[in-house]
């Protein structure tokens, strides 16, 4: 028998890699790998998480590094009102006395503490409401939505106003108060995604099997409308601060000492007349920019959460 020449060494090291390349592509990539890379593709996004995480170090550690009274009362503390940016303060003081600069992270630390916490109870409260009225569907589905229609009908604002006329005013109230008034919208796109997933083969299956429906809502509704959920989780928290911010400036949030950047937005508005810049143009460009910026990571953890992306 006679053999053939060898093949030359460089055509059998680019067989080899080719061989490798194919078994490697053959393997499974963890889905959190795939999201993670869905994520880091959107720049935008990945440019918010990096400000995002800036302004909480600025907001919480901040206060750790610039010192500056924001409890006591000017006058006990002889200071200047209206004082221009100085090094001494470094965005001057507003029209209590207190340090501009060291009031943004002071307001920041309640507007971003609150924020989250709201939006946590209004995607909580409207999931669960959501995914039962979608998949239970029937009279219940019928209920349900006609008193999620009534309470879409008041005027969100409105409503907010009134109760916290009505109720005593505290930053716990404050907090579970939007918590409860926001989850109206979010309820309505959770409860498209249960009946549709309840539909599907799969859930058909499940409850031909025998499945319960807590059962197949925990283990098909609920991944499937994973990417909504984080969606309006996002957006939640953005609409929390962006409401409490509306609140502050409308006279109505948390009570001095305390602040947010609503009502320092709404304090500097009134000196905005007199030239004094430093009083609202730092806290509303911050302000502007944090919720931009979680805009754009609710979008991409959209994009990430989204099955349709996944590789199988």
């Amino acid at each position: 028998m006679i053999e053939g020449p060898e093949p030359p060494l460089q055509l059998h090291s680019l067989v080899t890699e080719n061989l490798a390349n194919t078994e490697a592509s053959d393997e499974v990539v963890p889905m959190w790998k795939q999201r993670t890379r869905i994520f880091i593709h959107n720049k935008l996004a990945v440019a918010s998480v990096l400000f995002l995480l800036a302004t909480v170090i600025f907001c919480y550690l901040g206060p750790l590094l610039y010192h500056s009274n924001q409890t006591n009362q000017a006058q006990a503390l002889n200071v200047t009102f209206n004082a221009p940016p100085s090094l001494k303060h470094l965005l001057g003081t507003d029209s209590s006395g207190f340090d501009e600069l060291g009031r943004i992270m002071f307001g920041g630390e309640y507007s971003l503490s609150l924020g989250m916490l709201a939006g946590f109870i209004t995607i909580i409260v409207g999931t669960i409401y959501g995914m039962v009225a979608g998949f239970l569907g029937g009279i219940v589905d019928t209920l349900m939505m006609r008193l999620l229609d009534a309470f879409l009908s008041i005027p969100l604002l409105f409503l907010l106003i009134t109760l916290i006329a009505v109720f005593q005013r505290s930053t716990i109230f404050l907090i579970v108060l939007i918590g409860v008034t926001l989850w109206f919208g979010n309820a309505r796109i959770i409860r498209g995604d249960a009946l549709l997933i309840k539909k599907l083969e799969y859930s058909q299956a499940s409850t031909a099997m025998g499945a319960s429906k807590w059962h197949i809502i925990w283990r098909h509704v609920f991944p499937n409308s994973m990417s909504n959920i984080v969606t309006v989780a996002t957006f939640s928290v953005a609409d929390a601060i962006l409401f409490l911010s509306t609140l502050g400036f409308l006279g109505l949030g948390i009570q001095a000492p305390q602040t947010d950047w609503g009502t320092m937005m709404q304090a500097g508005s009134v000196q905005q007349s007199n030239g004094f810049w430093w009083e609202i143009y730092p806290t509303a460009l911050l302000f502007v920019l944090v919720i931009v910026a979680i805009t754009y990571i609710g979008e991409a953890l959209r994009d990430a959460f989204e099955v349709r992306l996944l590789e199988r």
